[in-house]
C-alpha cells in the first residue's frame, strides 16, 4: 500500500524539517539510501495502478478584509487553524476539482509541515512565511509553490488592498485534479452511525474570531458564518460543508513571531484527542487518533467503529487546548 510505503520516506524528511526547530539532533538516511543493508524494492509491475498526483493545498486569508474568499467552495477539505492575535486562517485542500481562481492566498505556519505529512508530496501554495520558517519549508516533504518573478500562477486583484489581494491560479500549477485516490487524510465516508444527537447549530469560538455552523434542512448542508457574518462565496452564495468536525487539539507555542512579536501558535495534529462531527443535522461524539505525520486522522465512535462522514465538503475546525 502506498501509505506503509511512504511512511518510512516521509518519517526521514519530516524528521529533518520540523524537528530540526526544536533543536533535534540527528537525521535519518534519506530515500534511496544503500548503507543500511536492506534489500532493494522489487521493480512495480506495469500493471499495477498508477499513484495519484499529488492535493493542492492553499492558505487562504480570513480576516474580514479578505472577504468573501475566491475558490473555498471547490475545496474537497478546509481547515480552520488559529493564528497569531487569536485571528484564523484557513487550509483549503484540492484533489477532485481545481476551481480558477483561490485566494487571497496568505503565509504558511510550521504546524502545516505536520499536517500536510498525511499527503504524498502536496503542492503547497503560499504567500511567504517567517524566514526561519522557509529552510524547514524547503526540506519538508511538499513542492513548495510561493509566487517569484518566473512565476505565473498568482496575480494582485485591483480591487483590494495588499495583503489581501493575492490569488492563485490552481492551473498554473496542477493541469488536472489529481482525483479523490490524492485525499489520503483517513476520513471515511458512508452512513451514519448510529445514536448522536439533533443538532441545529455549533459555534466555535478563538480568542478573536468565531466560526459558526448552522444547520439548513432545505440544503442539506451546514450553512457557515464566520465572526457572526455569513460566509459567503465570491458570486454571494453560502458556503456550506456537509460534514463539520470540531477537532479538540492541543494548541502550543511555535518557535517562531510575527513581525510584531506575537507568537505563531502550533496546532499539534498528531496525537489523539476527542472531537464533535456533525453531519445531517446531527453531532456524534467521536475520538481522533493520528499515529504519525505520515498518517491520515482516524474518527471513531465509541465503540471503536470507523465515524463515516457525510459524501461532501468536510471542514476540520482545530479547537486549541494548552
Amino acid at each position: 500500500m502506498r501509505q506503509g510505503t511512504r511512511r518510512g520516506r516521509y518519517a526521514a524528511l519530516l524528521t529533518a524539517a520540523v524537528a530540526a526547530s526544536l533543536a533535534a539532533a540527528g537525521c535519518t538516511a534519506g530515500p534511496g539510501a544503500k548503507e543500511d543493508g536492506r534489500a532493494p524494492e522489487p521493480e512495480r509491475s506495469h500493471s499495477a495502478a498508477p499513484a495519484p498526483g499529488p492535493v493542492l493545498a492553499v492558505k487562504v486569508d480570513n480576516v474580514r478584509a479578505a472577504r468573501p474568499q475566491t475558490g473555498l467552495e471547490d475545496a474537497d477539505v478546509v481547515y480552520a487553524e488559529p493564528v497569531e492575535a487569536g485571528l484564523s486562517r484557513l487550509m483549503a485542500v484540492y484533489a477532485t476539482e481545481l476551481p480558477e481562481s483561490v485566494g487571497p492566498v496568505r503565509s504558511a505556519r510550521e504546524s502545516d509541515l505536520e499536517l500536510l505529512g498525511q499527503f504524498d508530496r502536496p503542492v503547497l501554495a503560499f504567500s511567504g512565511a517567517q524566514s526561519k520558517l522557509l529552510p524547514l519549508i524547503d526540506r519538508a516533504p511538499l513542492r513548495a509553490e510561493p509566487p517569484g518573478e518566473d512565476s505565473d500562477a498568482y496575480v494582485r486583484a485591483g480591487d483590494r488592498q495588499a495583503p489581501h489581494n493575492l490569488y492563485l491560479r490552481p492551473g498554473r500549477l496542477l493541469q488536472e485534479p489529481s482525483g479523490p485516490a490524492a485525499l489520503t487524510t483517513g476520513f471515511t465516508y458512508g452512513k451514519a452511525p448510529a445514536g448522536g444527537k439533533a443538532e441545529s447549530s455549533r459555534t466555535v469560538r478563538y480568542p478573536s474570531a468565531s466560526f459558526a455552523f448552522t444547520w439548513s434542512d432545505s440544503r442539506d448542508r451546514w450553512l457557515v458564518s464566520m465572526d457572526g457574518s455569513p460566509a459567503r462565496t465570491a458570486d454571494g452564495g453560502r458556503l456550506a460543508p456537509a460534514t463539520v468536525v470540531v477537532q479538540h487539539v492541543k494548541v502550543r507555542e511555535s518557535d517562531f513571531r510575527d513581525f510584531r512579536g506575537s507568537n505563531s501558535p502550533y496546532v499539534e495534529s498528531v496525537g489523539s484527542g476527542q472531537a464533535e462531527v456533525l453531519r445531517d443535522g446531527r453531532t456524534y461524539d467521536a475520538t481522533w487518533k493520528r499515529g504519525a505525520a505520515a498518517d491520515g486522522t482516524a474518527f471513531t465512535t465509541g465503540d471503536g467503529e470507523p465515524l463515516n462522514f457525510a459524501e461532501g465538503q468536510v471542514w476540520v475546525v482545530f479547537a486549541g487546548h494548552s
